[in-house]
C-alpha cells in the first residue's frame, strides 16, 4: 500500500491489476485509515481512470457475498445516491413495477445515509421482506421475481473503509463503485448518477466487466434519476457500444412536473407515495418520474423496444391493476413468513 500511495502521489495512475491489489488490501483490512484517506483524496482530486475503477470493482466483487443466481437477464436499479434532493424512493418503486411485469430484479440498496429515506427503510415501512441471506434472495428471485439485497449483508468487507469515508465526509470513488458491485452480478442496470461527467467512465468500466445493457442517468435538476422536471443526461452502454443522449418528459408523451411534488421528509411519506404510484393514484409528477424510470428499466431488460414503448407498457400495467396486485402479493408473503 505504501508503494501504491507513493506512486499516485507522484501523479501516476494505477494499472487495473495494481488497483485490484490496492482495493483487495483495503477489503482485507490491511490498509490503515490514514492510508485509505490519502488514496481516496488523491484519486478524487485528479479523477479516476477506467483501469482503476475496473480493478477496484473486481476486488469489491471478489470480497463480497454473492447471490448464487445464474441469470443474465437480472436487472438492478441501484444509483449512486447522494443527490440531496429528498425525493421519495423512486428506484425502489421502479423495482416493484418491473418485477410485476416479469422482469427479474435484484435490487441493491441500503438504509438512509445522506437521504431522508433509504431503500431498506421504505421497504420495511411498506411491509416488503428484506432478504437477509443469499439463499433467501435466490429463492425470492425464483418465486417472486424480485429480491432486495441489503448492502451491509453482502459487502461486509466495506466495514474496513467506513472510518475513512466518514472522516473525509465528501464523495469518493466508493460512491461510484457501489452500483457496479451488484451481488447478483446484474448485467442490466439503470444507474442514477449524481454527476454525468462520470458516466462514460462508468460505462466503459461496466463494459470491461461484461455488462450487457446499462443506462446511466443524471437529471439536470440534480436528481440521480431520469427526472420529470426537465432534461436528463443519459449515457447508454448496449452490446459494447457507448452513446450519450438527452431525454425530456415531452419526448415520451408525458408532462413536465415539479420537484416539490415528489419530495418527502420521512420513510412513511415515501411509502405513501410509492403505494399511490403502484395504484396509479399519485400526483402527476410522481407518476411521471416513476413511469419514465420504469420504462428505462423495461428497456434495459429487453422488454421494451425503446423508452417510449416502455412508458406505454408501464402505464398499461398500472392501469390494469397488475402492479398493485403484485405489490400486495409480496406484502402477504411477508405475513406468511411471520406466521409460518
Amino acid at each position: 500500500m505504501k508503494q501504491i500511495l507513493s506512486e499516485i502521489v507522484e501523479g501516476k495512475t494505477l494499472t487495473e491489476e495494481a488497483a485490484f491489489e490496492a482495493m483487495n488490501e483495503i477489503m482485507q483490512g490491511n490498509a490503515t485509515t490514514g492510508q485509505l484517506m490519502s488514496l481516496l483524496s488523491v484519486i478524487r482530486h485528479r479523477g479516476e481512470t477506467v483501469e482503476e475503477m475496473t480493478g477496484f470493482v473486481r476486488a469489491m466483487r471478489a470480497n463480497m457475498t454473492k447471490l448464487e443466481v445464474e441469470n443474465d437477464e437480472i436487472v438492478d436499479t441501484c444509483g449512486t445516491g447522494g443527490d440531496g434532493s429528498s425525493t421519495f424512493n423512486i428506484s425502489t418503486a421502479v423495482s416493484i413495477i418491473l418485477a410485476s411485469m416479469d422482469v427479474k430484479v435484484a435490487k441493491h440498496g441500503n438504509r438512509k445515509v445522506s437521504s431522508k429515506s433509504g431503500s431498506a427503510d421504505v421497504l420495511e415501512t411498506l411491509g416488503i421482506p428484506i432478504d437477509t441471506t443469499p439463499e433467501e434472495g435466490a429463492k425470492a428471485i425464483s418465486e417472486k421475481g424480485m429480491t432486495f439485497m441489503f448492502a451491509p449483508n453482502y459487502h461486509q468487507a466495506m466495514k474496513h473503509a467506513g472510518p475513512a469515508r466518514q472522516e473525509l465526509g465528501f464523495r469518493t470513488v466508493f460512491n461510484l463503485l457501489g452500483p457496479m458491485s451488484n451481488p447478483a452480478n446484474a448485467k442490466r442496470q439503470l444507474i442514477g448518477i449524481y454527476d454525468t461527467t462520470y458516466a462514460e467512465k462508468m460505462a466503459e468500466t461496466l463494459n470491461k466487466l461484461g455488462s450487457k445493457h446499462v443506462l446511466l442517468a443524471t437529471g439536470r435538476d440534480g436528481l440521480d434519476e431520469i427526472t420529470m422536471s426537465g432534461v436528463t443526461d443519459i449515457v447508454e452502454l448496449k452490446d459494447g457500444n457507448i452513446t450519450r443522449f438527452t431525454i425530456e418528459p415531452e419526448d415520451l408523451g408525458l408532462n413536465t412536473g415539479q420537484l416539490k411534488d415528489i419530495q418527502i421528509t420521512t420513510s412513511t411519506d415515501s411509502a405513501q407515495i410509492i403505494e399511490k404510484v403502484l395504484q396509479g393514484t399519485a400526483n402527476e409528477s410522481a407518476m411521471t418520474i416513476a413511469t419514465m424510470n420504469a420504462a428505462a428499466g423495461l428497456y434495459v431488460a429487453g422488454k421494451a423496444a425503446d423508452l417510449k414503448d416502455g412508458v406505454q407498457k408501464v402505464q398499461q400495467a398500472i392501469e390494469a391493476g397488475t402492479v398493485y396486485e403484485y405489490f400486495t402479493s409480496i406484502q402477504e408473503e411477508k405475513e406468511r413468513r411471520q406466521y409460518a
